[in-house]
């Protein structure tokens, strides 16, 4: 049996902006004819778009694809591109640790999984699913990123979350415990979740940076049972050597 789409008032509105893709800076007549509607439906459907920021109108009332709409499109394209350059290099470093990493960006107020690689020889792994979100203070990728914005953005996030959540005992809330940790972290370019989002995990990540703009992070996370001194070494100089690898990437210096 055939599916029917569910609302068909999105579908107009996808006929729309697939429009406006092609015909920027056009007028509702042009418009409504160009997707076989009538201009009073094109209208209505306008005014939506127009609300929620995916359409713009200008003085002479031609309309064109928003900038929130034009966002999306970009982190899409930067979402894929990253995921695809960085990789074969996480695959090296999988390779190296055998333990799960986890390759995320900066959505808001959180870290978004957008890649996991799990071990291939451990029998306890991590229950994460690519799409989690995870927040910026009490995650290793979310430190790193948070490391990387001038004092003033840290403090406008902190004072937009505030207070901090604890996930578990762990868990730093106070926000001057917090500075003094994004502090180690922008000295030796990597930091740490020490069962501060998960009990029993520790993760140790890095924030992608090329050409002056954060491009995401990625981390390992392995049980905390298994976790030495010599291990977490290990695992922080094998961190830090992609890193350089995939900035260097993203960068196009190789």
């Amino acid at each position: 049996m055939e599916t029917k789409p569910y609302g068909t008032v999105l579908l107009k509105a996808a006929k729309i902006l697939d429009f406006l893709a092609e015909q920027p800076n056009a007028k509702l007549q042009m418009i409504a004819k160009g997707t076989t509607m009538t201009a009073p439906t094109a209208l209505k459907i306008l005014d939506t778009l127009l609300l929620v920021g995916y359409v713009e109108k200008n003085s002479q009332k031609e309309f064109s694809l928003g900038t929130k709409f034009i966002h999306y499109a970009n982190e899409s394209l930067s979402q894929i591109d990253l995921t695809k350059i960085a990789l074969p290099f996480l695959q090296q470093l999988q390779a190296a640790v055998d333990e799960t990493i986890h390759l995320g960006i900066l959505e808001n107020h959180a870290i978004l999984y957008v890649d996991k690689l799990e071990p291939l020889h451990q029998s306890i792994t991590m229950s994460s699913k690519i799409g989690i979100t995870r927040p910026l203070y009490s995650s290793a990728m979310g430190k790193a990123v948070l490391a990387q914005f001038p004092p003033s953005a840290v403090e406008s996030y902190l004072a937009e979350v505030a207070p901090l959540k604890a996930y578990t005992e762990n868990t730093i809330t106070n926000p001057i415990r917090l500075e003094k940790e994004l502090a180690l972290s922008r000295k030796n370019l990597v930091a740490f979740d020490d069962e501060e989002m998960e009990k029993d995990i520790f993760c140790v990540g890095a924030a992608i940076v090329a050409n002056g703009e954060i491009r995401g992070a990625f981390s390992i996370s392995i049980p905390k049972y298994r976790l030495t001194s010599e291990l977490k070494n290990k695992m922080v100089q094998a961190v830090l050597t992609t890193k350089g690898q995939i900035e260097q990437k993203l960068s196009g210096k190789s």
